[in-house]
């Protein structure tokens, strides 16, 4: 699946060759050449991961780094640090300030590619290109398909992403406001009731199939995805 992908670097053909292979890669992609651009974007689209490069202009990759972790908001927001330092203490620095990976300069868009999937799969599994399969509901991520018993479901943007992150985190229970969070994204500002809109619309839209009963309503908390029967529909 594609993700929001922030890349920091100040380097105008680099971070251009980076941005061009994460759209390549269906990845959605914000720019900024400095950690004051950075922020702002940030504070408006939060990313689902910061390419950083360590040496910038102004205030530091690694200063913005912590920054980023001293922050309720964005501190489990993954990062993998970008330098041309090859230095086993500069990549000890780079990891013990919260980096969750460290490519060293210059490095191909392959292995960038890889790098992030394998960071995101960590830190984000609903984000990762995989198939998750459940109670014969088949989603592949990479494709963007949905099959029920091998019969394709025709699923809105919305209810895919919904759906998405309800198989990756099955059998747990997810209020409104955190379904919100994850699937809409916290910066989007939407009623808590518009949850029960789009999961009616899913629900829908699995029925002809018999899977509808696998999207669960657990009362006064909210919804799950199980295979398992349950008496709280």
């Amino acid at each position: 699946m594609s993700a929001t992908i922030l890349v920091v670097e100040d380097e105008p053909a680099i971070q251009e060759l980076i941005s061009y292979s994460l759209r390549q890669a269906r990845h959605e992609v914000f720019c900024a050449k400095s950690a004051e651009q950075a922020l702002d974007i940030v504070n408006n689209v939060l990313p689902d991961l910061v390419l950083l490069d360590w040496m910038l202009p102004g205030t530091s990759g690694v200063e913005f780094a912590r920054v980023l972790r001293r922050s309720a908001r964005t501190k489990s927001i993954p990062i993998i640090m970008l330098t041309a330092r090859a230095e086993e203490s500069d990549k000890v620095a780079g990891l013990e300030i919260g980096a969750d990976d460290y490519i060293t300069k210059p490095f191909s868009p392959r292995e960038l590619l890889a790098r992030i999937k394998a960071v995101l799969r960590r830190r984000s599994p609903e984000a990762a290109d995989d198939i998750v399969e459940i109670g014969g509901l088949r989603l592949d991520a990479a494709t963007h398909r949905v099959t029920a018993n091998e019969n394709e479901v025709a699923l809105g943007p919305t209810e895919f992403r919904l759906l998405h992150f309800l198989m990756t985190h099955s059998e747990r229970v997810h209020s409104r406001s955190q379904l919100l969070d994850q699937v809409w994204g916290d910066h989007v500002f939407v009623e808590d009731r518009t949850v029960d809109v789009h999961i009616r619309r899913l629900r829908k839209a699995l029925e002809f199939s018999g899977k509808d009963a696998l999207v669960q309503t657990v009362r006064g908390s909210g919804y799950r995805l199980s295979s398992a029967p349950t008496a709280t529909m």
